[in-house]
């Protein structure tokens, strides 16, 4: 009979009731890792990748993820600048007081990172630097824009130059050229004793700031004024004589300077007379009169003596003929005269006073020819450079503390530095172009600098008190120091090699052909 045909199934799949849809499974293999398996069907579930990073910004739960990720980090390495950036210094390079204050600590740091410097560009950037004098250390430092600065860049490596010229057998781990590097000559840092070679005693030594009693001879004799006696000392024999006494008059040393030939000392008192005594004959020649207050500088230039006083009054007077040639009044100091220097050439005075003011005069002229006034204390500390025509150096008083250069020949100021205590004396070294200050308060040191860099060569401490008088040998090498504490330092602070380099200042007027 013909009716209504339903086909039966062949077979019939039952779901659990709790699955509501079916998902597709992929067919499992018995060669698949389970660990495999279990980040195939995170990917498939729209679940990021435990081995890649989320999308800045987004959530892992929101939106599915825009870029592919694999399963290994590899990182990019565009915009990299390893080899401007090998030497990435801090955005604000050091002041000049730190870096000075660096050399200052580790004076022989300077050299020794140049050359390491060196090695690591020959060896990791192939540099090719032989000789280390070609590279000169600079304080400048190399800013790098902020958008470049990633240490690391992807570097394909190349061969060193220097690997062809590099033995085979040669067991050092650097190349040719760091081996040539590292043999190069570097000049050796002179040491400075930090002890004195010798130390007097010095009875009745004034502790007192305007006074000049310690002066070295070019016969090797000191002279010491030491209250109301003149002492000489002599350094061949270190022998003491004493020279003379002035308590017979009721006066007392205020200021001793040798002649330029070491025979004649002038001694300045504190009633204004300025006495010329023979060394040799051991007996006084001459009393200069004119001052009306004690006279604290004198300055030799040949048979001229210049004497400075507290009446605020500098005289010149011909020794040899005190009575016939009239004297010569220089005036313009409004307080009292402490410091007096003549230039090597024997052609300009500088005096420094009480009133802060530094001014410099010829030899013909009864008014100055040059004033600074920059100085905001007293100006005792003086001193020409026997290097550079027309450099000249002075040191102000406590409420200053600042040594400055003057280039003379154009009345212009070149350099200042704030030594942080009173600045009492300045010397020239007679070899090299390196100068020795002495302080007082509140320090007490000596240093030595060099020039015209100003860098801290030395810094030498035992004094006590102020350390108020400074004095040279005559071969330059040595200096003695006397302070308040009534002693004598001797140190060995200077070379007697005289620099080989000629000096390139515009001030150096004799390395020129005019």
């Amino acid at each position: 009979m013909m009716g209504s045909y339903t086909p039966l199934p062949l077979y019939t799949l039952s779901l659990p009731s709790v699955c509501l849809f079916q998902v597709p499974v992929p067919l499992k293999t018995q060669n698949m890792d389970p660990e495999y398996e279990k980040r195939l069907l995170r990917q498939q579930n729209g679940q990021n990748s435990p081995y890649s990073s989320p999308i800045p910004g987004s959530s892992p739960a929101a939106s599915p993820s825009k870029e592919k990720y694999g399963d290994r980090f590899i990182p990019s390495r565009a915009g990299s600048n390893w080899i401007v950036n090998f030497n990435m210094i801090q955005d604000s390079p050091p002041s000049l007081n730190q870096t000075r204050k660096a050399k200052e600590s580790n004076p022989d740091g300077g050299k020794d990172g140049l050359a390491y410097t060196c090695l690591l560009k020959n060896e990791l950037l192939s540099a090719g630097i032989e000789d280390i004098k070609d590279q000169q250390p600079d304080d400048r430092r190399i800013l790098v824009p902020k958008e470049s600065r990633n240490l690391f860049k992807y570097y394909v490596p190349r061969r060193s130059p220097d690997a062809a010229d590099s033995s085979p057998y040669s067991l050092s781990p650097v190349g040719s050229k760091s081996q040539k590097l590292l043999r190069s000559p570097r000049k050796a840092m002179r040491k400075i004793s930090k002890i004195p070679f010798k130390v007097l005693d010095a009875p009745e030594l004034q502790d007192d700031f305007y006074l000049n009693l310690v002066d070295w001879s070019s016969q090797n004799v000191l002279s010491v004024g030491l209250g109301t006696c003149v002492y000489l000392w002599s350094a061949c024999t270190s022998q003491v004589t004493r020279l003379c006494d002035l308590a017979s008059d009721g006066d007392s040393v205020t200021a001793v300077s040798w002649a330029e030939r070491g025979h004649l000392v002038a001694v300045g008192t504190h009633k204004g007379y300025v006495q010329i005594w023979d060394v040799t004959a051991n007996k006084k020649i001459n009393t200069l009169e004119g001052h009306t207050a004690r006279v604290g500088a004198l300055a030799w230039n040949a048979d001229i003596l210049s004497s400075g006083s507290r009446d605020r009054l500098i005289l010149q007077r011909d020794i040899r003929t005190p009575s016939l040639a009239p004297e010569r009044k220089l005036t313009g100091h409004r307080q009292e005269v402490c410091g007096l220097k003549w230039s090597p050439d024997h052609q300009h005075l500088a005096s420094g006073g009480n009133d802060n003011k530094l001014f410099v005069w010829n030899v013909t002229s009864v008014s100055p020819v040059q004033t600074y006034t920059e100085h905001l204390a007293a100006v005792k500390a003086i001193a020409w450079s026997p290097h550079q025509h027309g450099l000249l150096a002075s040191g102000g008083g406590t409420a200053d503390r600042c040594m400055r250069f003057w280039n003379t020949l154009t009345g212009q100021p070149l350099q200042c530095v704030d030594t942080g205590s009173q600045v009492c004396n300045l010397a020239w070294s007679k070899h090299s172009n390196e100068l020795v200050s002495t302080h007082g308060y509140s320090q007490n040191q000596i240093l030595v600098w060099k020039y015209p860099g100003l860098v801290q060569i030395a810094k030498l401490t035992g004094h006590s008190y102020r350390v108020l008088y400074l004095a040279m040998s005559p071969d330059g090498e040595a200096i003695v120091t006397g302070a308040g504490d009534e002693t004598l330092r001797f140190w060995n602070v200077f070379s007697k090699t005289r620099s080989t380099k000629e000096s390139k200042s515009v001030l150096n007027l004799f390395t020129r052909i005019r």
